[in-house]
């Protein structure tokens, strides 16, 4: 990529006059501080826009009370691109009992405060950041278009559940007054959005987008065939109406239906175009190729969510697997797409050649790293894209050659020492790739084994949509002969979810007891945090079964949510909660 810096994109006026330039054409806006890694949002689209000519500039964790801090660089030529960060704002600000985090790991040194712990009223990240960042840039530029964008601005698009309120709260679009919501992987959306705001061109209906429109505004649009999903005060009055909400969406992405969705919220609609094709293989290999340093930025010191990842490499984008709880797949989409193994092989390259690296090439993964190289049969003509569920789809084409050259290949390199897979692995596929499974354990696992069975009892994992109870048994009785014949004792560290809509207090002992006798240590496990949109959050607000609309037990009291905590806490071992 010619003329690409490869140095930080400017975080300051200096930095910005530095580089002579007087204006920028867009300024990024985040919750999180600015860390130039592939797994930061804000670095993957700054990169990206860069290298399409763009002048780019990144806010990071601006002052939430003054908009004056959305000055720093003057107006942008083109438009504010504003994001909560990595994380929704309220997922990263308190616990999913509603407890206030005390660290932050996209904030420096972990601390969530400006100032330090002296000044604890002073949050860094504003609490439904989006929404606020975004009502700031106006206050700034009144004639400046506001475009928001990541993980909060794509789940919390329609009617959605906010768990620190205890409510449903209306689309984010509506309620920041941004002029448009890029939705899912925004590489696309966004430089459209440049290269029509560069034309002076309108922004209208343009794919992997969302629009808020009026009552005459919509009628003028004249969309045609179209999804309506129940309204805001539908479902204030009917929240079970969500359940269908969600799944409607859910199926709808999942089939990659090309029909706009719209839904009223208060005053106004909002309007989901049609979704923007992924990036294929190519472009996301040139993406993730483009120069990243890896590093924090220095105004913000260490980062511990960038030094976790700090050599890590992404081999794929998307998820496939579909469980109830996770928003990968709404995010990211269903549809996996793999990087090219020797694209992958130049960036282990280039990583090698930092001073800062040590040898280890810490994950080779993405949303779940054994997805690579597969592929399905019937390639564009499935409308389901839910691959694992209830079973392996017979259409899964599951490249085991593929994934096994990627780690040789890496392992290879030049100053690599190890290469290891830390992130999760899906079990059920394991089971199919037995070479596989016993190249990752000899040589790929550090230290222990990522596995996520997140319960054990079949009702229980029918909700969370995920394959029964006995994948975990025989997995983990291939897996340890596997180790013992190859001399070696292998760790797990398995996660579980506790208070899952339709999970009760004797679910959990039973799982607990389970667990024990499979002679697991439990070092994670998490409450079920009620997020935005997931079928998940919709079962626990509507209290409705996914498949059958039967009633379930949900656990909403902080004393019912404690107790199936408690079940599982006492299981021996060192242990992480994430509650």
């Amino acid at each position: 990529m010619k003329g690409i810096r490869a140095h930080f994109l400017p975080a300051s006026r200096k930095e910005m006059e530095a580089l002579g330039w007087d204006f920028v054409d867009v300024v990024l806006v985040t919750g999180d501080a600015y860390a130039d890694h592939p797994s930061f949002g804000v670095a993957l689209i700054g990169r990206w826009l860069e290298s399409n000519g763009y002048r780019v500039a990144v806010l990071s964790q601006p002052w939430h009370q003054d908009h004056r801090a959305f000055t720093a660089f003057g107006r942008p030529r083109l438009f504010f691109g504003v994001t909560a960060g990595n994380l929704d704002s309220i997922v990263a600000n308190y616990s999913g009992n509603s407890r206030v985090r005390d660290s932050d790991a996209y904030s420096p040194g972990g601390n969530p405060y400006f100032g330090g712990l002296m000044e604890r009223k002073l949050r860094r990240r504003p609490d439904r950041a989006t929404i606020r960042y975004a009502q700031l840039a106006r206050q700034a530029y009144s004639d400046c278009p506001v475009i928001i964008g990541g993980l909060e601005a794509s789940l919390r698009r329609f009617v959605h559940y906010d768990y620190k309120q205890e409510v449903l709260r209306a689309s984010v679009l509506t309620d920041s007054k941004a002029d448009l919501l890029v939705y899912g992987m925004g590489e696309r959306a966004v430089l459209e959005i440049a290269q029509r705001l560069a034309a002076n061109k309108e922004l209208k209906g343009i794919r992997g987008t969302c629009e808020r429109l009026t009552d005459a505004g919509l009628a003028a649009r004249d969309i045609g065939g179209h999804v309506l999903l129940p309204s805001f005060d539908q479902l204030r009055v009917d929240p079970k109406l969500l359940l269908d909400a969600e799944l409607t969406v859910d199926s709808h992405a999942r089939s990659l239906s090309q029909t706009p969705v719209i839904q009223r919220q208060k005053a106004l609609w909002v309007l989901q175009n049609p979704p923007m094709p992924a990036l294929g293989q190519d472009e996301l290999d040139g993406l993730y190729e483009l120069p990243f340093t890896r590093l924090s930025h220095p105004d913000f010191g260490d980062i511990p969510a960038c030094r976790a990842i700090q050599s890590s490499i992404t081999i794929l984008r998307g998820c496939f697997g579909n469980c109830s709880f996770c928003a990968i797949a709404r995010h990211q989409g269903a549809v996996v797409v793999s990087r090219g193994v020797d694209s992958v092989v130049r960036e282990v390259e280039r990583l090698s050649q930092m001073p800062w690296f040590n040898g280890t090439v810490s994950d080779l993964g993405g949303p779940t790293a054994n997805l690579y190289g597969i592929s399905c049969k019937k390639s564009g003509s499935c409308h389901r894209h839910d691959c694992l569920y209830p079973g392996i789809c017979r259409n899964l084409a599951i490249d085991e050659d593929c994934f096994l050259e990627l780690i040789d290949r890496v392992s290879g390199v030049k100053g690599v020492r190890h290469a290891f897979i830390s992130s999760g692995l899906r079990m059920e596929l394991l089971l199919k790739t037995p070479r596989l499974l016993e190249r990752i354990i000899e040589r790929h696992v550090p230290g222990v084994m990522k596995i996520a069975p997140e319960h054990t009892e079949a009702d229980v994992l029918r909700l969370m949509h995920k394959a029964g109870p006995d994948v975990l048994s025989n997995f983990l009785k291939t897996a340890r002969r596997v180790a013992d014949g190859k001399g070696l004792r292998i760790l797990f560290s398995p996660y579980f979810i506790s208070a899952h809509p339709g999970c009760s207090l004797p679910n959990m002992e039973t799982m607990a007891g389970k667990v024990r006798g499979m002679g697991l240590d439990v070092k994670q496990f998490q409450d079920f945090t009620p997020t935005p949109g997931t079928i998940s959050t919709a079962m626990f607000v509507s209290g409705l079964d996914r498949d059958t609309r039967n009633p379930i037990y949900v656990a909403r009291k902080r004393v019912e949510r404690k107790a199936q905590r408690m079940a599982i806490e006492p299981l021996k071992g060192p242990r992480k909660s994430l509650t």
